[in-house]
């Protein structure tokens, strides 16, 4: 049985790709939603490249968006460190 969770993304070219959604979570404080997933490329060592974004929701619409802000992306490593302790 294949319990792989995956989604469908909208690349700015248009086309589609489906992607496996690893975890998706929200930080209450400030109110933004993440989703972790992986396209399971794997790098020059081996390890397989995840990709972070936040979720903006309007109505049924979902957007994925960039990570920019220093502050958000060391709490969602400092997450991610958790849960790679917790494995």
């Amino acid at each position: 049985m294949d319990d792989k969770k995956k989604m469908t993304i909208l690349l700015e070219d248009g086309t589609k790709e489906e992607v496996e959604r690893l975890i998706s979570f929200k930080f209450n404080d400030n109110n933004k939603e993440y989703v972790i997933y992986t396209k399971n490329e794997t790098d020059d060592n081996g390890n397989v490249t995840i990709y972070v974004s936040n979720i903006t929701r309007v109505g049924d619409e979902i957007t994925l968006n960039t990570v920019s802000d220093d502050n958000e992306w060391a709490r969602i490593k400092d997450l991610l460190r958790e849960l790679s302790k917790n494995e």
